[in-house]
């Protein structure tokens, strides 16, 4: 049998920046399934201590009751799932699971109480995040990750340490790394809709890896009103999280981007990196308009595409456009050829030189063939290295 007593004791804590980036560490998420979709640490495993109802109760009791009635009814709901939960966690961590009565453990030392148990459990610092470790955490690094590291050391899983303030402090660190981000003066693809910005930006990262950041891919949106057809969006939070790891893992001195707005979709570019593309150097990207029409084509009705989404985003635009285009009826009628070139005609290309028209450029490029015109552009940039 487990002794409880034994176990309530300071809990080993690190510092989310002592994770990040790390690729000898295992991170286990024990928020709810909804808090670990909106965004996570890269490469978390989620393993829900409780679910979203049952996350939802513990918070309505503690708002509406007590901390105390939060805190029973948590101790509930943990003995109920901590079977199935540290079986998951063994899986993830690669550990054999000791025989033991989780449930009655977990009702053991939290019959101390929520005070006892909280100063029992007091986070005690590392230095460093040991190799190998097991790294728990739930939204601020509370009982609920303290709890199950203590339960998790005690069956003999050494390696077990919480995250210093949880997916908050992390967070945290997110916000000021972006907020403090410097990098090099950036190379920006500029162009009409169509022209296959994101084709050339692509095929640069493949001709020249590690120069490029893109961030239609990073935000699942191709940053206009049809921007989401056959993509998936992601949160703010999300986005957040994926380009501050694009930007931790070393660009080169040669940042190359596509123009952007402020917005990706619903998400907001951070302010020095916005900064930084509004100060960059401007390349032109042209191509005929059958092409552009082509490309239009590939991309929102190609592998992939969402008919009916696209549809609803038209029905959605019409109202902003002159009544005689009948976007939906050449949608309807399959005329897609005609649609897109009124779309271009009447919506893209009038908005697109109305915000970037006056913008100096350093060179132009002919984008129908994307290989060459990514080849010449990299060629551009390293003549003037």
């Amino acid at each position: 049998m487990l002794d409880s007593s034994a176990i309530i004791q300071p809990v080993p804590m690190v510092q989310p920046e002592q994770v990040l980036g790390r690729r000898d560490v295992r991170v286990i998420d024990l928020r709810s399934p909804s808090e670990y979709a909106e965004d996570h640490l890269p490469g978390a495993v989620n393993v829900p201590l409780f679910g979203d109802l049952q996350r939802s109760m513990v918070g309505f009791l503690y708002q509406q009751s007590s901390p105390e009635a939060a805190f029973d009814q948590g101790r509930t709901f943990a003995m109920q799932g901590v079977q199935e939960m540290v079986q998951s966690i063994g899986q993830a961590a690669e550990w054999q699971i000791p025989q033991g009565d989780f449930a009655g453990h977990i009702d053991r030392i939290c019959s101390v109480g929520m005070e006892a148990l909280e100063q029992g459990l007091e986070p005690h610092g590392l230095s460093d995040c040991p190799p190998g470790s097991v790294v728990l955490h739930c939204w601020r690094g509370g009982l609920r990750s303290r709890s199950v590291v203590s339960l998790l050391r005690g069956l003999g899983l050494d390696r077990a340490v919480g995250l210093n303030g949880g997916y908050k402090g992390y967070r945290r660190a997110v916000l000021d790394g972006l907020s403090a981000w410097k990098g090099p003066k950036p190379i920006v693809l500029r162009g009409l809709t169509g022209v296959g910005k994101t084709l050339v930006l692509r095929e640069l990262e493949r001709q020249r890896p590690g120069w490029t950041l893109d961030l239609e891919g990073l935000a699942g949106h191709r940053s206009s009103l049809l921007g989401m057809v056959g993509l998936k969006p992601c949160s703010q939070k999300t986005f957040d999280t994926r380009l501050f790891g694009a930007l931790s893992e070393g660009l080169s001195q040669i940042l190359v981007v596509e123009g952007e707005s402020r917005k990706v979709g619903d998400v907001i570019l951070p302010k020095p990196l916005w900064e930084a593309m509004a100060g960059g150097d401007n390349l032109w990207l042209e191509a005929s308009e059958d092409y552009r029409v082509q490309v239009l084509m590939e991309d929102y009705l190609g592998k992939g595409g969402d008919r009916e989404a696209l549809r609803r985003q038209l029905v959605a635009l019409a109202p902003r456009l002159p009544g005689d285009l009948d976007l939906v009826g050449l949608f309807d009628r399959r005329e897609e050829p005609e649609l897109v070139r009124r779309l271009l005609y009447h919506h893209y290309d009038p908005l697109y030189l109305h915000s970037e028209g006056d913008r100096r450029t350093l060179a132009t490029f002919d984008t129908s063939n994307v290989e060459a015109a990514a080849a010449k552009i990299a060629g551009w940039i390293e003549a003037r290295l």
